[in-house]
């Protein structure tokens, strides 16, 4: 018997659905009453190989009894091979491991006033990040979030933050001109996924690439959702031809078991020892499943079908707006995170999930307006079928 949502003793800091899960199986869980959902939010795009994944589960049961964790007093010979897997796999040379991706942010907003100061001797440094952005629910991060209901009730904020139009090289160039030389860095995520399912543009990108070489800022790419092949690339800077001089990494990097990561390039490498730290960071338990992860992206070409998935995806999705223009206004995104967009004062993204949960499909909103899919990568051609038929009596309810 599930326990009494209002009895419960944990702080109230969701508003979660009447809804618990016992079991799952790849793309699929069961609920307390036995119910098999079909997941399309993957522990909000976490679990990249999936529920119970037998060959994650066997490396974590041998790393688990062997050793699980030591802190980083000492050389940790798993966190050094992760390390090396990410650099070898990326445009980076350097690996800070922490358990979030708020504290993957936190960490580079760290490292950007440490470049400011060390660097570019700014006594006050700025960071700017772009409107409908999300970086995460530490002070910090929550400040670089460019949404003010994110803010509203946590004031005073922390100083040094400022935001422009995301995709809008005007809006950028405007707000950089209001700090004259203090901005340091650019936070900004590659395909913004609260904000909205919304990808770069690869020319602004580019120009913002240009402008930040031109001024010596960083520019830290926000990768904690896109990251780790949901986009289809690896990376999501890979979809926008772009290098980035630091990158977040979390979520899909541990299939589901907490890991997070900042990764840089030389010329951002400026901690030095006592400068940031984290007591669970990249431990040996964390760190296999990591590296579970990647040689399974790698062993099941899973960059590949996400791209044939990912395709499926947005296609099935094209064909039900063409099917209710009253109720659906487009579909967007890349990959296995994609967007179905809702007309105005149709119906909103809640009403579209709890009818779908109805159904037996779980998605999650992305703001008031879109519905977003981020199925663990696992997902396969048979399984996108059963989403769509879901799917398809879930808008029925909805008229």
């Amino acid at each position: 018997m599930p326990p009494n949502p209002d009895s419960t003793a944990v702080m109230a800091t969701y508003a979660r659905f009447p809804l618990s899960f016992e079991r799952g199986r790849g793309v699929w869980l069961q609920d307390s009453a036995g119910r098999w959902y079909l997941d399309c939010v993957a522990g909000i795009a976490t679990c990249s190989l999936g529920h119970s994944n037998r060959r994650l589960g066997k490396a974590l049961a041998r790393q688990l009894g062997r050793l699980q964790h030591v802190s980083n007093l000492y050389r940790i010979p798993e966190q050094e091979e992760l390390a090396l897997w990410l650099t070898e796999h990326s445009c980076t040379d350097k690996v800070f491991f922490c358990n979030s991706g708020a504290e993957a942010n936190e960490a580079a907003i760290k490292l950007a006033r440490k470049y400011g100061h060390s660097r570019r001797q700014v006594e006050r440094p700025v960071v700017l990040s772009a409107r409908a952005s999300f970086h995460g629910r530490t002070l910090a991060a929550v400040t670089a979030t460019g949404q003010d209901k994110y803010h509203c009730g946590f004031e005073p904020l922390p100083e040094g933050f400022d935001y422009f139009t995301y995709n809008d090289i005007d809006s950028f160039n405007s707000t950089l001109a209001s700090h004259g030389d203090r901005v340091v860095a650019v936070l900004i995520e590659p395909l913004q996924g609260e904000g909205g399912v919304v990808p770069g543009n690869p020319e602004f990108f580019r120009q913002l690439r240009q402008i930040c070489d031109q001024r010596q800022i960083l520019l830290i790419l926000d990768e904690v959702q896109v990251g780790m092949g949901r986009s289809g690339s690896l990376w999501g800077y890979e979809q926008l031809g772009i290098e980035p001089d630091a990158i977040t990494v979390a979520k899909g990097l541990g299939g589901g078991i907490p890991i997070g990561a900042l990764a840089v390039k030389a010329k951002a490498d400026v901690f030095e020892a006592g400068d940031h730290a984290s007591t669970f960071g990249g431990n040996p338990f964390s760190c296999r499943a990591a590296l579970t992860v990647a040689a399974e992206l790698e062993r099941r070409q899973l960059l590949r079908k996400v791209g044939e998935r990912g395709e499926q995806l947005r296609a099935g999705l094209a064909r039900r707006v063409a099917q209710h223009p009253e109720l659906l206004a487009g579909v967007r995104g890349w990959g296995l995170i994609q967007g179905l967009l809702l007309r105005d004062g149709a119906a909103t993204a809640g009403d579209v999930v709890k009818a779908a949960m109805a159904e037996g499909l779980l998605l999650v909103p992305a703001g008031p307006q879109v519905v977003r899919f981020v199925p663990p990568l696992v997902i396969s051609q048979r399984e996108l079928r059963q989403v769509f038929k879901r799917l398809d009596k879930a808008l029925a309810r909805l008229g």
